[in-house]
């Protein structure tokens, strides 16, 4: 563990807060009592960070230091909005191409995906609040820099997020291996928000009904899937492709 990229203890992530830090996660042992804990459980509900009701063995795991009960991760990047991405991508001429991703939990997808992202152009880069991985020194690593780069927003309610792109004039397009439309067939060179599943569930059906078109991608061989951050590739640059023969 990096000791940098941690706090310690209540009044530490209490004043953490106030401060500003921007949090990845808290966790905080389970049957935690007492009026710093009831502080500090007001202002992670106020903001919305990300929390986890762990035994005192994970906390011990984590750290050998006097944590009180509490051991903070703090954010490694500073996530964004996505009420203002949409504008600015809008104002600054540009055809916007996000990317949601549902229930993708391994660091290593996410840092390939945002690499991939940040190659193709992408606006930004939605992930759930909960359930999905964090955005943690791995991550960055195998994104060779591009989470520093592209715009990351952790979005509380993935509905209504999808909600407001759709309101906001972009197409909902989900990768699934449920429909029969090829991904060529689908027309990108329009604003654009693109949901890819996690390999061993898939999308949501909350999220596909949600959704303005469902494309995949045709395979030859006996596995029946590609690896996530393999198949945005091959989504992100077709709508590359597409938009650079108008």
């Amino acid at each position: 563990m990096k000791k940098e990229t941690y706090i310690y203890g209540i009044r530490p992530t209490i004043e953490a807060i106030k401060a500003g830090k921007e949090l990845e996660k808290v966790f905080i042992q389970n049957g935690l009592r007492g009026e710093g804990f009831h502080e500090l459980f007001s202002l992670i509900k106020e903001i919305e960070i990300p929390y986890q009701f762990v035994p005192i063995e994970k906390l011990n795991r984590l750290s050998r230091q006097n944590h009180q009960g509490v051991i903070s991760y703090v954010s490694e990047i500073t996530y964004q909005l996505v009420e203002d991405l949409v504008p600015f991508a809008f104002e600054h001429g540009k055809m916007p191409l996000f990317i949601i991703l549902d229930r993708v939990t391994d660091v290593r997808n996410v840092g390939s995906i945002a690499r991939t992202a940040e190659c193709a152009g992408a606006d930004g880069l939605i992930i759930p609040a909960r359930g999905s991985a964090q955005i943690n020194s791995d991550a960055i690593k195998t994104s060779a820099g591009a989470l520093y780069k592209l715009p990351v927003v952790r979005a509380q309610n993935v509905k209504d997020t999808i909600q407001f792109l759709r309101n906001s004039g972009l197409t909902i397009v989900a990768a699934t291996e449920k429909s029969d439309k090829d991904y060529t067939a689908c027309d990108m060179n329009r604003p654009l928000a693109v949901i890819m599943g996690s390999e061993g569930e898939g999308i949501s059906e909350e999220y596909l009904k949600l959704t303005d078109e469902e494309i995949r991608i045709p395979l030859a061989g006996d596995i029946e899937s590609l690896n996530v951050s393999v198949a945005t590739g091959v989504i992100l640059f077709e709508v590359l492709r597409q938009r650079n023969l108008k």
